[in-house]
């Protein structure tokens, strides 16, 4: 069976797990370039992606807005939970589901997952049991690396190739 859905966490995996306030309160995130292009490519082979993460950001808001990612849930402490409900309305399977976390927060939604991945930095428990855990550091290109990995895995290089070309 394919993987349909990829499940991203943010603090730690899509960033570098800072968190920065400026004197005005605002909150500060930096996230990687290349993560956002290998989203937008898992998205343009006609794959879903989902951010489920623990805290509430409209950084986060922004970030998934600009990259198209059509289901994104914030201050979720049950990710679990939410994951179930998801892949409800999907009308898909764990079997179907890559997930990618870097610490017990992020626990379950590995565990469920037909393929985990961590980021190099990650938590030793996380780090335990993930089928794989990556080169790059969280924020620091770990998504890229996780979604070139599945490309490769489930042999849609060329068809990645076509789906950039121009037209």
């Amino acid at each position: 069976m394919s993987i349909e859905l990829i499940v991203l966490d943010v603090d730690g995996t899509m960033t570098d797990s800072r968190i920065s306030y400026l004197e005005s309160g605002d909150e500060v995130k930096s996230f990687n370039v290349k993560d956002g292009l290998g989203i937008v490519s898992w998205m343009r082979l006609g794959k879903k992606v989902a951010i489920i993460t623990g805290r509430s950001s409209k950084i986060v808001a922004r970030r998934a807005k600009e990259l198209g990612i059509e289901y994104y849930y914030q201050g979720i402490k049950d990710k679990r939970k939410v994951l179930n409900e998801l892949l409800e309305k999907l009308d898909i399977s764990y079997d179907q589901v890559a997930t990618i976390g870097d610490d017990l927060n992020d626990y379950t939604m590995l565990q469920d997952a037909a393929i985990s991945f961590a980021p190099k930095d990650a938590s030793g428990e996380v780090e335990r049991i993930a089928t794989v855990t990556l080169s790059k550091k969280g924020g620091d290109g770990a998504v890229r690396e996780m979604i070139d990995y599945l490309i490769e895995k489930e042999g849609l290089t060329k068809e990645l190739y076509r789906a950039w070309s121009v037209k």
